[in-house]
């Protein structure tokens, strides 16, 4: 299978405006995260609607592809920098993995392990999942839960504890079930792709306000897979501050 990295760069976010053009100890974030990323994969192009960001790509050696400045999602902007990709390079691609924009730290063998959900020819779309290992986690609902079936596809995902242990104190639930966190990188396989960014909004998706729920609720299975690597997401300049001090 040939698999393609992609990386959806925004510069107007909203509670870290120019977030991809900061410096981590001399290099920008989105140079960090495409470094990392072709660890892993052979080809990797940032997605962006900035022309900013679209030079600093260039600027460090890397590949950029320039989309339109009204997605309303992550996923639309992937959508179109594939199509764009595939069109200039004249060759198609299985599977694309999207890989997020503020994780500088990310690790190559995540990239390994959402590849590995496709040995599954039926797998259409993919995703990780990590344990969780502190309470604290299990009821942040920046945190989103995942249930898994036994064929390690996901059942739901929330920002609510799921399941719910009843008659047991929450202080000891850890002791009592193993609980997963989403990690959000997803891979789909190019045609699964086109189809989904056509899905209208769903209920789960507006209640949960968790993008996922819509392919859910539409059937489509989700494989997961689990890692014991962790890469903290950089969404506030408080988060990137921490880092810092931590590095």
């Amino acid at each position: 299978m040939k698999f393609i990295g992609i990386i959806p760069a925004r510069y107007a976010s909203t509670r870290f405006p120019g977030k991809p053009m900061v410096d981590i100890k001399g290099k920008t974030m989105i140079q960090r995260v495409y470094e990392q990323s072709k660890k892993a994969l052979e080809v990797v192009y940032v997605a962006t609607d900035d022309q900013r960001i679209a030079e600093e790509v260039k600027h460090f050696g890397g590949k950029v592809v320039t989309t339109s400045e009204n997605h309303q999602s992550g996923t639309d902007r992937l959508a179109e920098a594939i199509e764009l990709i595939q069109n200039d390079l004249n060759q198609n691609f299985d599977v694309v993995i999207n890989i997020q924009g503020d994780e500088p730290f990310i690790q190559p063998g995540q990239i390994e392990e959402i590849k590995s959900c496709f040995n599954d020819q039926t797998t259409e779309i993919a995703t990780l999942v990590k344990e969780i290992e502190s309470s604290e986690d299990i009821f942040n609902e920046n945190k989103p839960k995942v249930v898994l079936d036994k064929n390690m596809n996901a059942i739901f995902f929330s920002r609510s504890p799921i399941p719910f242990l009843r008659n047991v104190k929450k202080t000891d639930w850890l002791d009592h079930h193993k609980f997963y966190r989403h990690i959000g990188m997803y891979a789909y396989k190019t045609e699964t792709l086109r189809k989904v960014t056509k899905l209208e909004q769903s209920y789960l998706e507006k209640a949960e306000s968790l993008e996922q729920l819509r392919w859910i609720e539409n059937g489509y299975n989700i494989k997961v897979s689990k890692t014991i690597f962790d890469s903290p997401g950089i969404d506030t300049p408080e988060d990137l501050e921490k880092i810092l001090r931590s590095i």
